[in-house]
């Protein structure tokens, strides 16, 4: 199977300037409203971007719940809202695209 670069959906609550950053990086991203998922279930996010191939990027920890539950993922990336200003959790988010490929990430939690 080819290697595949990992693609990001950062859901409702990452801030913006997160995706602004991963953008100028030229890294591939959608955002919740881009997705037209705003308001939608955790679930509904999880099969977009399993749909899509994209590692979900978050602050809510409902979807380590669901990655615990074995529902199949793209990945998902959490990080604590209060761990890191905008400029470490680009800079980790950063450091996922380089290091792993989609197919790495796929069922994988990265603690951030």
């Amino acid at each position: 199977m080819a290697e595949t670069t990992v693609r990001f959906h950062l859901d409702e609550h990452v801030d913006g300037p997160i995706t602004a950053g991963l953008r100028a990086h030229r890294i591939d991203v959608t955002t919740t409203p881009d997705a037209g998922l705003s308001g939608a279930d955790d679930l509904d996010h999880v099969t977009f971007a399993l749909r899509e191939g994209r590692v979900i990027v978050t602050h809510d920890a409902d979807f380590l719940r669901l990655a615990a539950e074995g529902i199949e993922h793209a990945g998902v990336c959490y990080c604590h809202t209060e761990k890191y200003a905008i400029g470490e959790l680009l800079r980790a988010l950063l450091l996922v695209h380089s290091c792993f490929t989609a197919e790495e990430m796929r069922n994988r939690v990265e603690w951030l």
